[in-house]
């Protein structure tokens, strides 16, 4: 792939970096995104596999019986503890993982880590493949977690330390991508392997192993991010990788920045305790909030559950795992979209314009279906398809904005001291609730039918104001300068600096008068 030339010398006139988008920062951009696919095709098999009555037979007998019963409620035929815990126990694992994996990534980099990632998936899909009891399914599903913990820590961190300035969004969205490239290769090997009796369901699960073990060879040729071979002390290196992968001599601003960057991390000595400070609040609270809201747009009923979903709207099996793959195409085509505007039009946009979007399709899809799915009843073809056709207008808004850029924004906003310690926050707050999402959302089908629509359009409204008056626009800055040039500079954050500020003066102008009193 021929460079790009984002800067000839001194960088752009909004303070990039001199770069040349190299063959080296994408390839090893493309190679690390895997592990979203890895992360993307355990989201899509675990609905699918779920709704396979091979598989309920095997594992789950009550909920068989409860599915083919003839006069079962429709919004309840799925409600088990046991069986949501089969999706949600990796997300519980995840967030373990990813703590272990935060102090891994400091000390041993961030290549490391990505390659246990790897590992871990290998390992989890050869249990989950071979379970002969429910036991070793949830150990299967525990491995696999640990790998999404180790990649969903290093993966987005690894791409926007490698990444230019003006292509950080686009490349950092990759992982995205793949995430939704992976549900979409899930939802057709279901469709396929649901007509292997009896063990398709373990085809589908094995099928697991194969993105981790692209990932774990290509990542013996990806290099290190300079962030992280600078701060482990290995200068000289950092330096020369930074020249090979900007494709530019003139590095020295750029590698002085991550110098200083790393001068100022190794006088943390606590990066978890500096992360609570008053100066750390508003990029912490933020890649919180916005872990948060992602699983409360409701995206992951969706994608874990839609086969279910669109069994108990009516479709047969083998349509609702079709209608699940037509939504997974929405989803990559729309992850592209995002690809090719979020450097462009920048961060905010995206997610206002989605929230709308989601907003208008959660409120119409719980309108259709509290007035024409009953207890017992099928929804007739024509509502069924509106509401496919609202599920794919809905997972488009989401794929373009709250999807990829809950994933980026948390990735960038974090000084070098407490980027780790953030990051860990960030992917530990989105497993958590990721989990809660996916071990509660049957139950909640249940009992609430139609209206679990409307509560997470309800949660769609509250993001909306979020990221029109509280979110920050971080397009074209570079990761090392966000405090001075984009929290500091907030109607509302900067006044967490502002507070540090006066007292750091009022501390310096003590320290004076104590010495010339002495």
């Amino acid at each position: 792939m021929p460079a790009v030339v984002i800067s000839e010398s001194g960088g752009t006139a909004n303070g990039d970096f001199p770069a040349k988008l190299t063959k080296q920062v994408v390839v090893c951009s493309i190679i690390a995104a895997f592990g979203g696919l890895m992360f993307g095709y355990d989201i899509g098999i675990s609905g699918g596999v779920t709704s396979m009555d091979d598989f309920l037979i095997k594992f789950f007998p009550v909920v068989y019986a409860k599915k083919h019963h003839a006069k079962e409620n429709n919004y309840c035929k799925y409600d088990n503890q046991l069986l949501q815990l089969f999706t949600s126990s990796l997300y519980l694992a995840a967030i373990a993982a990813s703590f272990v994996a935060s102090i891994f990534c400091k000390k041993f980099g961030r290549k490391l880590t990505i390659q246990f990632a790897s590992v871990f998936f290998v390992i989890g899909a050869i249990l989950s493949t071979g379970a002969v009891n429910l036991l070793m399914l949830i150990a299967g599903r525990i491995c696999l977690g640990a790998g999404v913990g180790f990649g969903n820590q290093a993966i987005p961190l690894f791409i926007s330390e490698i990444a230019p300035t003006r292509y950080r969004g686009s490349l950092n969205i990759c992982f995205q991508l793949l995430i939704t490239v992976g549900i979409l290769c899930a939802n057709f090997v279901n469709y396929g392997t649901s007509r292997l009796h009896p063990y398709g369901w373990r085809v589908s699960l094995g099928g697991a192993a194969v993105p981790a073990l692209i990932l774990l060879i290509g990542s013996t040729v990806i290099t290190e991010t300079p962030t992280s071979l600078v701060e482990r002390g290995k200068k000289d290196k950092g330096l020369s990788v930074l020249r090979k992968i900007r494709g530019v001599e003139d590095v020295e601003k750029e590698f002085q920045s991550i110098v200083q960057a790393t001068e100022t991390a190794n006088q943390t000595k606590h990066s978890y305790k500096s992360l609570f400070k008053r100066s750390r609040r508003p990029q912490l609270v933020v890649s919180i909030v916005l872990q948060v809201f992602q699983q409360f747009t409701g995206i992951n009923v969706i994608m874990f559950y839609a086969p279910v979903l669109f069994q108990t709207m009516g479709f047969a099996s083998d349509a609702s795992l079709l209608s699940a793959a037509v939504t997974g195409s929405i989803n990559v085509v729309s992850t592209l979209v995002a690809n090719f505007m979020v450097d462009r039009v920048g961060r905010k946009v995206l997610l206002i314009e989605a929230a709308f979007q989601m907003l208008i399709a959660q409120s119409v899809i719980g309108g259709i279906i509290s007035t024409q799915l009953k207890t017992t009843n099928t929804m007739s073809p024509t509502y069924a398809t509106i509401v496919v056709v609202l599920i794919c207008f809905f997972v488009s808004g989401f794929a373009w904005s709250w999807g990829p850029l809950g994933w980026l924004i948390p990735s960038e906003i974090f000084p070098l001291e407490v980027r780790n310690a953030g990051f860990f926050f960030a992917v530990g707050t989105n497993m958590l609730f990721t989990f809660l999402i996916a071990q509660a959302f049957l139950t909640m089908l249940c009992h609430m039918r139609a209206g679990i629509f409307f509560f997470f359009a309800a949660w769609v409204l509250v993001m909306l104001f979020f990221a029109i008056f509280l979110l920050p626009e971080t397009k074209g800055i570079p990761i090392d300068e966000m405090t001075e040039r984009v929290w500091k500079k907030h109607w509302f954050w900067k006044r967490y600096f502002d507070e540090e500020e006066d007292n750091g003066k009022g501390d310096a102008k003590q320290a004076q008068t104590t010495a010339q009193e002495n």
